[in-house]
């Protein structure tokens, strides 16, 4: 697996933009051109040594100068978020690795966009594309109250009628059943929030046509696997050697330890930094980023979390 490039950028500012959520603009020093970006990515952002999120772009992907991401304070953080929102400051440098898309915009005449909270943050790229295209859409932005709600002037900006704003305090929950109840031909629905929106949006949308829902989770879905961890080989193909994986470690672990760099991140199977291309065998796959398409193809696979149906693995490694 090819190593990523990761990039030392300066914070040129640093704001906050609702109650809860403070925005960043990254630049490089030497004023050269950012790499190319399209609407759904993210970046790795090393916060110090061993400590890495992702976060999604947020800005322009036309514009090579910058990259803005926007950070949600979280209540009990576990160092990054309170680091981003607290403690850097303008000027400080970040080691920043990517970008990498797993939740691309799909050509469409119609869109539907479901955000909740800092899930707008991909969501706004891609209204942007969308507008610039030509396209019907539709935004449902959903937030604990209005003040907690990033962003809501500048997608007013972009066209207020498509947007309709849904803060839980003043509405309660989104009223799911009436936006989805009736299928809409020709849309496609792409969904970003915390894990209740996304399952209950995968849940009423069930019986839309397949591939209409695209969805990007910032935590783990519940394992729906229902093999036990038990021990299996993984070989590997670029040094031929044979590795056993017991039923305690992941596959990045037994890897790692036997002295082959992977690139990984989140290690919980939701930032696909480790995916990895599967030439022979059957993944268990227990990650939050491959579609249901993508995983009957079993020809990859995260190996943070993902562990085999089959005896053994042979793996791009």
């Amino acid at each position: 697996m090819a190593r990523e490039t990761t990039m030392p950028l300066r914070v040129k500012s640093h704001q906050q933009v609702s109650v809860g959520v403070t925005e960043l603009v990254l630049v490089p020093d030497d004023a050269s051109e950012l790499p190319p970006w399209t609407p759904g990515s993210h970046i790795d952002v090393q916060i110090r040594p061993g400590l890495v999120r992702q976060y999604s772009l947020c800005g322009d992907p036309e514009d090579r100068s910058q990259w803005r991401i926007a950070v949600l304070r979280e209540p009990v953080s576990r160092g990054g978020s309170a680091a981003l929102c607290e403690r850097i400051q303008p000027g400080d440098v970040l080691p920043v690795t990517g970008p990498r898309n797993h939740f691309p915009l799909h050509e469409s005449p119609r869109y539907l966009f479901i955000a909740g909270g800092i899930g707008i943050t991909p969501i706004i790229p891609m209204i942007r594309a969308a507008q610039a295209a030509g396209a019907d859409w539709r935004l449902v932005y959903g937030g604990r109250t209005e003040a907690s709600m990033a962003y809501r002037e500048e997608l007013a900006r972009i066209d207020p009628a498509r947007v309709l704003e849904w803060p839980q305090d003043l509405r309660g929950l989104i009223e799911l059943d009436q936006l989805l109840g009736e299928v809409q031909p020709g849309t496609l629905i792409y969904c970003c929030g915390p894990e209740p929106l996304i399952a209950a949006v995968e849940a009423k949308s069930a019986h839309w046509p397949h591939r209409s829902l695209q969805v990007e989770r910032f935590a783990p879905r519940p394992v729906t696997s229902e093999a036990p961890n038990t021990s299996f080989e993984v070989e590997l193909v670029d040094s031929g050697e044979v590795l056993v994986v017991p039923a305690d470690q992941s596959i990045l672990e037994v890897v790692d330890e036997a002295g082959i760099y992977v690139l990984s991140n989140c290690e919980e199977g939701t930032c696909g930094t480790c995916q990895t291309t599967v030439l022979e065998g059957v993944p268990d796959h227990r990650d939050s980023v491959l579609d249901d398409d993508e995983r009957a193809a079993n020809d990859t696979m995260m190996i943070c979390v993902s562990r085999a149906l089959s005896a053994r693995l042979v793996l791009d490694l």
